[in-house]
């Protein structure tokens, strides 16, 4: 907005340049409040209507600025092609004050929407800031159920196909990236790999370390040496990270060492530029395994191979619903159940965790009009501890221009409505 082609644009208009500063100012208002306001909306009715309400506003004054954009480009087109500022002049004010009058109304009454918004931030309690911590999920481990794992076997052989042949371009130690959306069941199958009875022939040593969100090099130094010393590590209570890399340096001297880094969301080059300093003494041929949502993340850790784990197919994405809502993963006894179930895994879009936890509660409900109210909820999802952290943990991280996107915060119909088409 700030382009010289529609300040030229909003001069010759005679648009009034206060309220697009009033524009501004009320967005970082309200901006300064979003984060917090993310996280509290999924527990928080009052802010979730709220966040309704703002998206509302925004995409008609994103749709607002568009027209004044494309306008603005029009204007300077007609004027490229005039040969002397007074016929621009007049092609101006010929052509574009009748849409300048229209403009006016329309950002006074977005203006007005969005500071009601504002005011209301205090009494929702919103604050600056980075918002409320999210929950705390359950670290992830190295131990997986195989026969409740459904569609990945083309997947395991891949990865299976890379750690047991030698790095490329002469590298010592290799990693090999899995990128996915959140809860596609990189984990899992990550967990399938570790346990394959060729893969742990193939290695001397294995370690399982749970990264999340926070990537600490001497966290992680101790959990391998804890992971390689079975459990009993006397030199893990050090606090010096330079005695505990030399520990490692000394267990993972002339062995062959597969380490799994799951759910890793770090792009600092240093922090893991530091984590390999540890790990370099491995003999060749060792690797590492590391599950991530962000393809940076791969690009920072140098990834030899990435792996691009895609959604389940919904055949697969039935089966593993059904093993959870149904004894032995029969449905046939219950056909009306069936029939509302595949149109609630329709929903679950191809994601193994959606599945499995939207399908276990539901194991004791044999009544239609239970799974229905499943199936039309306007939230569409349980409010329950197994599912929400990972879904909330996945979408915090998205880019803003992606939350939008995302099925892990449903939109009102309100917010639908108002949408673009493009």
């Amino acid at each position: 907005m700030a382009s010289r082609e529609v300040l030229n644009f909003v001069q010759g208009c005679k648009l009034n340049e206060t309220l697009l500063k009033k524009l501004k100012i009320a967005l970082q208002t309200i901006n300064a409040v979003l984060k917090d306001a993310e996280v509290k909306q999924i527990t928080n009715p009052e802010v979730k209507e709220w966040a309704d309400e703002l998206k509302d506003a925004v995409y008609h004054a994103e749709d607002l600025l568009d027209q004044i954009a494309t306008k603005a480009s029009r204007y300077k087109m007609n004027a490229d092609i005039r040969i002397s500022a007074i016929q621009v002049r007049s092609t101006n004010s010929a052509s574009l004050s009748p849409f300048g009058e229209g403009v006016e109304s329309k950002v006074e009454e977005i203006i007005d929407r969005l500071e009601l918004l504002a005011q209301q931030k205090e009494a929702l309690g919103l604050k600056k800031g980075i918002g409320e911590k999210l929950p705390k999920r359950w670290p992830s481990t190295s131990l997986v159920d195989e026969s409740g794992v459904y569609g990945r076997g083309a997947d395991k052989e891949e990865i299976i196909k890379f750690l047991l042949s030698h790095c490329r371009n002469g590298d010592k130690i290799c990693v090999i990236s899995i990128v996915g959306a959140g809860c596609v069941g990189k984990t899992t199958l990550a967990q399938l790999v570790y346990n394959d009875k060729r893969v742990k022939q193939h290695f001397d040593l294995q370690a399982w370390v749970c990264v999340s969100d926070e990537f600490d090099p001497f966290r992680v130094v101790k959990q391998i040496l804890e992971a390689t010393n079975s459990g009993s590590c006397e030199s893990c209570d050090l606090n010096s990270l330079n005695l505990l890399q030399v520990k490692l340096k000394k267990i993972l001297d002339r062995k062959k060492f597969l380490l799994v880094l799951d759910d890793v969301w770090n792009e600092k080059y240093n922090n893991w530029d530091l984590l390999r300093t540890s790990l370099e003494f491995g003999l060749g041929g060792s690797k590492i395994i590391v599950t991530m949502h962000n393809r940076r993340v791969a690009l920072i850790m140098r990834a030899a191979h990435t792996h691009h784990l895609p959604q389940l197919s919904f055949e697969d994405c039935w089966s593993l619903f059904a093993r959870h809502a149904f004894d032995n993963g029969d449905s046939s006894p219950y056909p009306k159940l069936e029939e509302i179930g595949k149109e609630i895994v329709k929903k679950c879009n191809g994601l193994p965790l959606a599945a499995k936890t939207l399908g276990g509660p539901l194991y004791s409900n044999v009544k239609a009009d239970k799974w229905d109210n499943v199936l039309k909820s306007e939230m569409w999802g349980f409010p329950g501890e197994e599912i929400l952290p990972a879904l909330r943990l996945s979408y915090y991280y998205l880019p803003s221009h992606l939350k939008r996107c995302s099925l892990i915060v449903p939109f009102s119909p309100k917010a639908m409505n108002s949408r673009r088409k493009v």
